[in-house]
C-alpha cells in the first residue's frame, strides 16, 4: 500500500471470506455426516431453516449493493470513501455479505453447535479490520473517516446514527 495512493482493491478479504467458507464447510459436512447429531433439535428445524434463508438474502443484498450499487471499485480506484447505499448501513458490507450468507448455510444445517460460529466469524472480522483496513482508511481519509465510523456499524447492518 505504500507504493499506491489508494487502497489494495482486494485487502484483507480473501483470507477472511476464505476462512469463513471453509469453516463453514466443514462444519456443514461434519454435520451431515453424524458429528454433532446431539446439537441437532427437530423442533427447530423450520425456524433455522427459515433464519438461514434469511441471512443468506441479506448477504446477497449486501454484496449486490456494494459491488455493483454502490460500485466499491470504482470508490478505490478513484481514491474516494464510498458512504453511500449500503455503505451508509455497514462499513464493511462484503465482508458481512459473507459472514451472514455463511451463518444462513449453518442455520439451514440446523445444529445449535454451529451457532457460536457467527460470533466467532464477526470477531475474526473486527480483529481483521481494525489491525488493517480501518488503519489504512483512517491513514488515507482522517476526520472524514472517523466521523463516517462514528455513525456506521463495522459488520452489521443498521441504520446511521445522527
Amino acid at each position: 500500500m505504500a507504493d499506491k495512493n489508494h487502497l489494495p482493491m482486494y485487502g484483507v478479504g480473501p483470507v477472511y471470506v476464505g476462512a469463513i467458507i471453509m469453516i463453514t464447510a466443514a462444519a456443514v459436512i461434519m454435520g451431515q455426516c453424524g458429528f454433532f447429531e446431539k446439537g441437532r433439535i427437530e423442533f427447530l428445524k423450520i425456524p433455522f431453516f427459515a433464519v438461514g434463508i434469511l441471512l443468506i438474502i441479506l448477504g446477497v443484498y449486501l454484496w449486490f449493493g456494494a459491488v455493483f450499487r454502490s460500485k466499491i471499485d470504482d470508490g478505490i480506484t478513484g481514491n474516494r470513501l464510498v458512504k453511500t447505499g449500503v455503505y451508509s448501513l455497514c462499513r464493511n458490507p462484503i465482508y458481512s455479505a459473507f459472514m451472514f450468507f455463511c451463518t444462513g448455510a449453518l442455520m439451514i444445517s440446523g445444529n445449535l453447535f454451529f451457532l457460536p460460529l457467527f460470533f466467532f466469524y464477526w470477531l475474526f472480522m473486527t480483529v481483521l479490520m481494525k489491525g488493517t483496513e480501518e488503519k489504512w482508511l483512517l491513514k488515507l481519509y482522517g476526520t472524514e473517516y472517523s466521523n463516517y465510523c462514528k455513525r456506521v456499524n463495522r459488520c452489521i447492518p443498521w441504520f446511521v446514527k445522527r
